[in-house]
């Protein structure tokens, strides 16, 4: 019993350890933040987008990617198109709400809004992401 109750308690015993020495050794805990990549259909899109994403304070920062070539299944049938891409950099603790916002005001059925945690990084940067995305 003691066993089970040990293996059912190891992700959260383990990630109170890991919060323990990120706070006092100040280093980075894996997977804390993510960068989102969310397509757009057009710059102002994807301008609209991004300033709402802000203004929610849903990211720290937020690129805009200049206009690329896309291939892609939709309705059975090969699609191509130009598309703008966004880098959205937030805590990963918001991407669901970021996510759900986003579907929210997109002009497309279903847009692409995809999220990959930062493993390591600047630790300045990282730092200063997690300044400017309010705790949930």
């Amino acid at each position: 019993e003691v066993l089970t109750l040990l293996v059912l308690m190891y992700p959260l015993l383990r990630g109170l350890a890991l919060h323990l020495h990120s706070a006092v050794t100040g280093s980075y805990i894996p997977g804390t933040h993510s960068i989102a990549f969310i397509n757009c259909l057009n710059e102002q899109i994807a301008r609209d987008i991004a300033r709402a994403i802000m203004d929610k304070k849903l990211a720290a920062y937020v690129n805009i990617l200049p206009k690329s070539s896309a291939l892609y299944f939709w309705k059975g049938e090969l699609e191509e198109s130009t598309e703008i891409l966004l880098l959205v950099k937030t805590r990963t603790s918001k991407i669901g709400e970021l996510s759900n916002y986003v579907r929210s005001i997109h002009p497309f059925e279903i847009p692409e809004i995809i999220s990959l945690p930062i493993d390591q990084g600047n630790p300045l940067y990282l730092k200063w992401i997690e300044e400017n995305v309010p705790r949930d």
